[in-house]
């Protein structure tokens, strides 16, 4: 793992400056690799590269970066890994290998292959730029999932590019103009969704895409795709496996445990997180069956028994033999990383399970360089409880007319959120008034689309609350490129692995953990898994209402139901409490009226009144204040910088 970045102009360079320039914006790059570093400068093709090394496949100098092709034609700037990358030197005959990493394997498969060829062939997790100095082509491609980040624009004739948003800074040419479309998709989703940023003029480069850049203009043409979640999902559901259930879970297994033992190669420490919920106890059974010493595992835990999980986890390691660590947070700990955000994600960024990601990254870093996560489980096998919520609701209401639906949700909607609360007590169930929100909007969302637009929306008129702009178009929006699957959980699987997972869970996992410089690596997201999954009918993946069955079938083989079987807690901290407690004095400074109108970013009246509403008990706004605090944090952050 690495952060890469550089810069492409049409005109010759000075090379001495260029030289200075690379190696600053690399040096804001530190955190994602502080083993090594180096920039290579072509002065008169314009062209300039930097490359910040997290040394984890061939600790030695023959892995250094940018490196240059054994043809002396590519030189390339690598982020990630390439787990297969030793069964692709074989059918690269006539490479002089100078080392054993996957990016020398890379770089020469783009030499012999092309990109488009080389990227269909890797499994891995990546984003890097390619320079073809005889062409003078600038190619930047990024993995199947968006594993990887990067960003990229053109700003004051010179082309940008970078891991993260803070080493476009450090070139002069930059100029950081808040994008307020960018801002009304992050109060809309919790993060700005791919292509856009929080700046104009600078893009995400989109999962399973390349892009290429000339050098005679500097100017990015549209991104090709190579790999497409949207093709593998329509391709699988209309050829499905044709095995029984007991073969389909074998296959699973199988692919399972070669995904995961190819992610398990490193020359440095390795671990993995444990939740001891579903995913994280299944990834690590399969390390721990293909490992001959206990694998090491990490959990934190909570004082707050409603958000501690870290039993569960110790019972699994427990019963894998594993070298568990397991941290008790207290409250102060997790409020102390609020303040360390800003910097940490770069832009407007609200899933607040980025303060406890921070945290078990933070804890397992000290102990290892690399860890395994159990991420995309819940994607790729149904297991998010929206998912059947919202499906088993639509069923038992497709009787009633919109009329009464309607009327039915303002009944809802005006009972006060302690009848909900003490309700959902009396079931056992938690955050009562926010399930009753989400009640009302899908009973009376009038379609399907609807339903899953409203299902994943914090605020639902974000135009109306930033001021002087529009919501740019989305894949949330465009329903042109919904992928067309008979089943509707089927749809919202796929949409949320097209955004959600890419835009929030990968985002969260890559910040938190490069931040101190942690690799982390998902096994589910090899994409031959994912394509298997496609193939697999639904009733493999959701059956009596609750998702995940196959998997659970295959973690049965390695962990009692037992010790993995509760109902579904998700990586949550106190939030609603906390504004209302001991980040009541920050939250009402930044959400200050007077501040907000000075500001001139958004309306004061919405967010002031859910405000006093969250204040007052009257509702739990905590989901719609977190994302303005987080811009507000985020731009108090930039404007200290820029003083």
């Amino acid at each position: 793992m690495c952060g890469i970045a550089g810069f492409l102009q049409p005109a010759p360079l000075d090379g001495a400056q260029a030289a200075r320039l690379a190696t600053a914006m690399g040096e804001r790059l530190l955190h994602r690799g502080p083993d090594d570093g180096d920039r290579w400068i072509d002065a008169d093709a314009g062209m300039a590269l930097a490359h910040r090394r997290l040394a984890i496949i061939d600790l030695s100098p023959a892995g250094r970066q940018p490196m240059s092709s054994a043809c002396g034609r590519y030189v390339i700037a690598f982020n990630g890994e390439i787990y297969n990358h030793l069964s692709l030197r074989p059918v690269l005959p006539g490479v002089p290998w100078r080392g054993q990493s996957d990016t020398e394997t890379l770089l020469e498969a783009c030499a012999a292959w092309g990109v488009e060829k080389a990227l269909r062939g890797c499994v891995g997790m990546f984003a890097f730029a390619l320079w073809d100095r005889q062409a003078r082509l600038l190619v930047l491609a990024r993995d199947r999932f968006g594993e990887k980040p990067l960003y990229y624009g053109h700003h004051a004739g010179v082309f940008l590019f970078a891991s993260e948003l803070k080493a476009l800074k450090a070139h002069p040419a930059f100029t950081p103009e808040i994008d307020r479309g960018a801002l009304a998709l992050q109060l809309r989703h919790n993060h700005i969704p791919a292509p856009y940023s929080i700046y104009r003029g600078i893009r995400k480069l989109l999962p399973g895409t390349f892009v290429t850049v000339p050098a005679r203009t500097a100017q990015a043409g549209e991104p090709t795709v190579y790999w497409s979640t949207r093709d593998v999902a329509e391709r699988g559901q209309a050829a499905l496996f044709a095995g029984s259930p007991a073969e389909a879970e074998d296959e699973l297994d199988a692919r399972l445990r070669e995904a995961t033992r190819l992610q398990m190669v490193a020359d440095v420490p390795l671990g993995a997180f444990l939740s001891g919920g579903i995913d994280s106890s299944l990834i690590t059974s399969l390390m721990q069956a293909q490992s001959a010493r206990p694998v090491k595992t990490f959990t934190i835990g909570f004082e707050d028994k409603a958000y501690n999980e870290a039993e569960h986890a110790h019972a699994v390691a427990r019963h894998l033999g594993t070298e568990h660590t397991e941290l008790m947070v207290t409250g102060q700990q997790a409020l102390d990383v609020i303040a360390r955000l800003p910097q940490l994600y770069d832009e407007p960024f609200s899933d607040s399970s980025q303060i406890p990601t921070f945290l078990v990254a933070q804890m397992t870093r000290r102990h290892v360089t690399v860890a395994l996560s159990g991420d995309a489980g819940d994607e790729l096998f149904g297991g998010y409880n929206r998912y059947h919520a919202a499906t088993r609701l639509m069923h038992r209401l497709a009787w009633m007319p919109m009329g009464m639906r309607r009327q039915l949700g303002a009944a809802l909607s005006s009972a006060p959120v302690r009848w909900w609360d003490g309700l959902a007590r009396l079931a056992g169930m938690s955050d009562g008034a926010e399930k009753a929100r989400k009640v009302v909007e899908i009973i009376t969302a009038p379609d399907q689309g609807a339903v899953y637009r409203r299902m994943v929306s914090h605020w639902k008129a974000p135009a109306e609350v930033v001021l002087g702009t529009q919501e740019p178009t989305t894949l949330l929006s465009d329903a042109s490129q919904w992928p067309r699957l008979e089943h509707f959980v089927h749809q919202m699987m796929a949409m949320d692995t097209m955004s959600y997972l890419p835009d929030d869970i990968l985002v969260k996992v890559d910040r938190a953990a490069m931040g101190v410089s942690l690799e982390t690596r998902v096994p589910l997201l090899d994409h031959r898994i994912a394509e298997f999954a496609w193939s697999l009918p639904l009733s493999l993946k959701v059956r009596g209402g609750q998702g995940k069955w196959l998997l659970r079938r295959v973690l049965d083989r390695y962990v009692p139901r037992s010790l993995t079987e509760r109902p579904k807690k998700g990586f949550a901290v106190p939030l609603q409490a906390w504004l209302r407690g001991p980040l009541r004095e920050w939250t009402e400074h930044l959400l200050d009226e007077s501040r907000l109108r000075q500001e001139g970013y958004f309306d004061p009246a919405p967010i002031r009144q859910k405000w006093a509403q969250h204040l007052s008990g009257q509702r739990d706004w905590h989901y719609y204040l977190w994302d303005v605090l987080m811009f507000q944090a985020w731009l108090a952050s930039e404007r200290e910088q820029q003083a």
